[in-house]
């Protein structure tokens, strides 16, 4: 009996020492992330989760394949930050051939426990950009220096290049692969992931000061990629899309309010504005020249109620050509709209509106008809079944309500006979 209570208490302890140590072993697993795009709030989330995720797995490392021309700094920052408290050693990639870490990019490499970069590439440039256009030059070189202080303190904290990290930022130098190597910048040149993780095998890194020695060789590489949320959220901040939809949407009203009744136009208009709005939300925009465009966009909308003769679509063509050039314009080039596209967006719509203005001033040069006169005896089409009750019919290219002592039903032809109102009493036409 006592022997047996022995080799069940044995039995317990390595039990409970097996299921101790699951919690604590690390999955034999690398962790994959690409960012291929400028560095906005969108990849700041995704990356942090895959940071989150890389230590929530106890991986054995975290490699975060870098390709950008940079982006705002308080997203960069979120990312330093979880990369400076992760317990998983990150390895920053550049990659591939062609590739750059500029700017925001920079920084995350500084951060890295372990930097690379594959031939080809790029680190540096990683000046300030006012994107107000308002600082004072005093103002310029504060945000400078505080830059400066968080390059020189990320490559002081990895032992990388001090000299490099200020003179990125001061001078916006930028330097090659090799250069980078040979200046203490990177510890590693591969030209693909398997040479990057047979490199970085028993490589010694620092996390909260305890030097560590990476254990890669046999790991199984598992890419963490973008969920549909994301992958939506990343088109949305593409300025030059956003741009398109926030003229497509405003055409598309402009169409519906013109021609009430035609719907289609007003439902994609109005997904177009929601969908603009939602990035110009994330992507940095100059508010002035915002409310530009929306001012054009009301001066078009008064233009179909006041009888301006083409001089309230003249202010609103100006509107939205100050608005357009200003509205990205302070921002790095990755957050500003294509200048080609801007440009051709700018002189189609111009070309709309001088026509409209050209219409306008025609129109003045008319004889004026006006008055409940205008429509009587026009024959117009039904477009929504007529009687006692209230209709529509489409007549002299715009849509009508209509009334009718007899019932009329949709795509018959009908005579306007009186005008109350806006809306038109009808009756059949019968050709002769």
């Amino acid at each position: 009996m006592n022997k047996f209570l022995k080799i069940l208490k044995i039995s317990f302890f390595i039990s409970c020492f097996f299921i101790y140590s699951l919690g604590f072993c690390k999955e034999n697993k690398i962790f994959l992330v690409k960012i291929d795009a400028p560095i906005t709030p969108v990849i700041a989330n995704f990356l942090i989760y895959s940071i989150d995720f890389a230590n929530n797995k106890r991986a054995k490392a975290l490699i975060v394949e870098l390709d950008t021309p940079g982006g705002l700094v308080e997203s960069t920052r979120k990312i330093v930050k979880e990369i400076l408290k992760s317990k998983v050693p990150v390895i920053v990639y550049v990659s591939p051939s062609g590739a750059r870490a500029a700017s925001a990019g920079t920084f995350i490499l500084l951060a890295s426990h372990l930097a690379a970069m594959a031939p080809g590439t790029h680190v540096g440039a990683a000046h300030p950009v006012e994107l107000t256009g308002k600082a004072s030059e005093k103002v310029m070189e504060k945000i400078t220096n505080d830059l400066v202080a968080w390059a020189k303190n990320l490559a002081q904290m990895r032992k990388r290049n001090k000299k490099f990290a200020e003179e990125a930022v001061r001078k916006s130098r930028s330097i090659t692969e090799t250069e980078a190597l040979k200046l203490g910048v990177i510890e590693i040149i591969a030209k693909d992931l398997d040479e990057l993780i047979k490199k970085a095998h028993e490589k010694i890194i620092i996390i909260d000061d305890q030097k560590i020695k990476l254990s890669l060789k046999n790991a199984k590489i598992e890419e963490i990629k973008e969920d549909l949320k994301t992958k939506i959220l990343k088109i949305l901040t593409n300025p030059n899309l956003v741009y398109f939809l926030l003229m497509l949407g405003l055409a598309g009203l402009y169409f519906e309010l013109s021609h009430p009744g035609t719907i289609f136009p007003g439902v994609i208009g109005a997904i177009c504005l929601i969908l603009a709005l939602v990035g110009l939300s994330i992507l940095p925009v100059n508010y002035a020249g915002l409310a530009l465009i929306i001012l054009g966009g009301i001066l078009f909308f008064l233009e179909i109620q006041i009888v301006s003769h083409g001089l309230l679509a003249i202010g609103g063509t100006i509107c939205l050509l100050l608005g357009s050039l200003m509205l990205f314009g302070k921002n790095p080039p990755s957050l500003r709209v294509y200048q080609p596209f801007l440009y051709s967006v700018i002189l189609t719509i111009s070309a709309v509106l001088g026509g409209i203005t050209y219409l306008a001033i025609k129109t003045i040069r008319k004889k004026p008809v006006s008055g409940k006169e205008a429509l009587i005896n026009k024959v117009g089409k039904v477009i929504e079944d007529i009687g006692p009750e209230e209709g529509k019919i489409f007549v002299e290219g715009e849509i009508w309500k209509a009334v009718s002592d007899e019932y009329i039903p949709k795509n018959s032809k009908v005579i306007v006979i009186e005008k109350k109102g806006l809306t038109l009493k009808v009756k059949p036409f019968r050709e002769k």
